[in-house]
C-alpha cells in the first residue's frame, strides 16, 4: 500500500493511494502513528479497506507529511554514500576518509513539513541552504540489539526525505544538529510505501532536481551502511519505537560540493524522487 496523510475540507486524515485516487483509512485508525502501532492486524485491515472503499480524487485534498508530526526527533545518518563523503571532505579542504561506522545525528521534530509545503529562507539566519535527498525507512515494532538477518522484519515501509541543510551553521556550530533543524527542514512524503511493494529497497535509483536540472543521481545499492547494518548499529543499546523515521544519507550532488559550492535562492524549486516512491517537490520562498 500507499499510505497517505491528507487534508480536505473535514479535516486531517489518514489514507490509502489507489489509482489517482484516495481511500479513507479513518475506519481502521485516526492516524499514521496508530496504524503503525496496530502492526500486522491493522494493515490488514486498511487492505481491506483499499480494495472495496470508496475514493475521491487525488486532485480533491491536500497530501501532508505520511507522519506530520513524529514522535521523536528525525534519525539521519551522514557521509553514507561514497561519493558524496569524498565531496564533503573535499569541500572542506580535508583528506577523504570512509567512516569505519554509521554517523548519526538527528533533525528535531518541528522539521517535518509535507509535499509542495514551502520552505523559508531567511538571510538573517543563513546565506548557505543546501539540499539532500535521502531514502528514509520508518521502524514499524520496538525492538532492541537487533541482529542484522533479523533487520528487516523490524521495517514499516519507505518514503522520501529532502535534508535541508545550512551549511554555514553547520561549520559554525561544529555539528549538526542546529544546521540540520531550521523550520520546515525536512519535507517528507508524498507516501509511505510499505515493505511488500519494495522488496529490494538497494535497487533503488535516487535523484534531486534543482529548477530542473539534475543535480543527485545514484541508486540507494551505493550505501556505505545498508538498512540491516543501520538497524543493527541503531539498535545498539538503543530502543527502537514504533514510528520512529531513519533518513539513511545522501548521495553526491549537493551544492556543498559544487566548485564554487552553489546554495539555494528564493524561487528555486526541488524534486526529489526515489524509483517506486514518487516525488517531494518544495520551493524556496523568501523570508524579509
Amino acid at each position: 500500500m500507499r499510505l497517505v496523510t491528507y487534508r480536505d475540507s473535514e479535516g486531517v486524515h489518514l489514507g490509502a493511494l489507489r489509482g489517482d485516487e484516495v481511500v479513507s483509512l479513518a475506519d481502521v485508525a485516526p492516524d499514521m502513528l496508530s496504524l503503525i502501532d496496530a502492526g500486522p492486524a491493522g494493515l490488514e485491515a486498511a487492505r481491506a479497506v483499499v480494495e472495496r472503499g470508496a475514493g475521491v480524487p487525488l486532485s480533491a485534498v491536500t497530501l501532508l507529511a505520511p507522519i506530520p508530526r513524529p514522535r521523536q526527533n528525525v534519525i539521519c545518518l551522514g557521509m553514507n554514500y561514497v561519493a558524496h563523503t569524498i565531496e564533503s571532505y573535499r569541500a572542506r579542504g580535508r583528506e577523504p576518509k570512509m567512516p569505519e561506522y554509521p554517523v548519526f545525528f538527528t533533525k528535531a521534530a518541528h522539521t517535518v513539513c509535507g509535499p509542495d509545503d514551502d520552505i523559508p529562507l531567511d538571510p538573517k539566519v543563513t546565506n548557505e541552504l543546501d539540499y539532500e535527498v535521502e531514502l528514509a525507512f520508518i521502524i514499524g515494532k520496538a525492538g532492541m540489539n537487533v541482529p542484522r538477518d533479523e533487520a528487516m522484519e523490524y521495517v514499516f515501509g519507505y518514503t522520501i526525505v529532502n535534508d535541508i541543510s545550512a551549511r554555514d551553521l553547520q561549520s559554525r556550530h561544529q555539528q549538526f544538529f542546529k544546521g540540520k533543524s531550521l523550520y520546515r527542514a525536512c519535507p517528507m512524503g508524498p507516501c509511505i510505501v510499505t515493505t511488500d511493494e519494495i522488496p529490494n529497497p538497494a535497487g533503488l535509483g535516487i535523484r534531486l532536481r534543482l529548477n530542473g536540472e539534475t543535480r543527485q543521481d545514484s541508486h540507494t545499492g551505493d550505501l556505505i551502511f545498508d538498512i540491516p547494518a543501520i538497524i543493527e548499529h541503531l539498535s545498539l543499546g538503543m530502543p527502537l519505537e514504533p514510528g520512529m523515521i531513519v533518513a539513511t544519507g545522501t548521495p553526491a550532488g549537493v551544492g556543498l560540493g559544487r566548485t564554487p559550492p552553489e546554495y539555494m535562492r528564493p524561487g528555486d524549486v526541488m524534486e526529489a524522487e526515489i524509483d517506486s516512491i514518487g516525488i517531494l517537490r518544495n520551493r524556496i520562498v523568501g523570508v524579509a
